[in-house]
């Protein structure tokens, strides 16, 4: 239990390490050399892990999408907490920022893929359930719908990156929905979600606190045993 551990901990490191080199240089410019100097790590240790920079960069992207969020008494709400938590996320994880560095490299994504498909589907299959549930208006269609908060939400995030260095990014995305909701959600679910420009920090210690309260009670069943 202990080696697997140590094994989960150190592919971490590996992961970060790599988020950092290609969130700052991106793909083509990063070297393994770049990321062992960041990682601080033998090569040995790192291919270990990962046989190649284009391994690096697709566990980086499906790192990014491997999180699930909380459920909500809305399932349209969900499909909001989507995009804020990543709003969140994307000045203060350097995982998810190299992901959606990776996800943008017209050129690299066609070597290792891209978050884009994984994070259109997941929105689009939200987007059916609270259409199912008659959360949205019925002319939704979920999957254009979902392409449509793709594109512009990357459109935000650069914009804020070139302005701010994502700093008002969580803003500009709660603005966005505050625009777009009105078009989509039934008049009385509208009145009821939580679009605020903090929405993804209160998620993100939610889910901190869940996983923390995960950890210890498996602490306590191995020690029990």
């Amino acid at each position: 239990m202990a080696r697997q551990e140590r094994a989960v901990r150190t592919r971490r490191v590996v992961l970060e390490a790599a988020a950092k080199v290609f969130a700052e240089y991106g793909y083509s410019a990063a070297t393994v050399s770049d990321i062992l100097k960041v990682a601080e790590m033998t090569k040995g240790a790192l291919y270990f892990h990962f046989d190649s920079k284009e391994a690096l960069a697709r566990g980086v992207i499906e790192a990014q999408v491997e999180r699930s969020l909380p459920p909500q008494d809305l399932k349209v709400q969900e499909w909001v907490d989507q995009g804020m938590l990543l709003a969140y996320q994307l000045p203060r994880d350097p995982v998810v920022r190299a992901g959606a560095v990776l996800s943008s490299d017209a050129l690299g994504r066609e070597q290792y893929g891209s978050a884009w498909p994984t994070l259109i589907e997941r929105s689009a299959r939200t987007l059916a359930e609270a259409k199912a549930r008659g959360e949205i208006l019925a002319h939704i269609v979920p999957q254009q719908t979902a392409e449509l908060l793709a594109s512009t939400f990357h459109g935000v995030q650069l914009f804020s990156q070139l302005e701010t260095g994502l700093a008002d990014v969580e803003r500009r995305i709660s603005v966005l929905y505050e625009h777009l909701m009105p078009t989509i959600a039934m008049p009385a679910v509208l009145a009821r979600l939580d679009l605020s420009a903090d929405r993804g920090a209160r998620l993100f210690t939610q889910m901190e606190a869940a996983q923390t309260k995960d950890a210890e009670r498996q602490e306590s069943a191995l020690a029990t045993d």
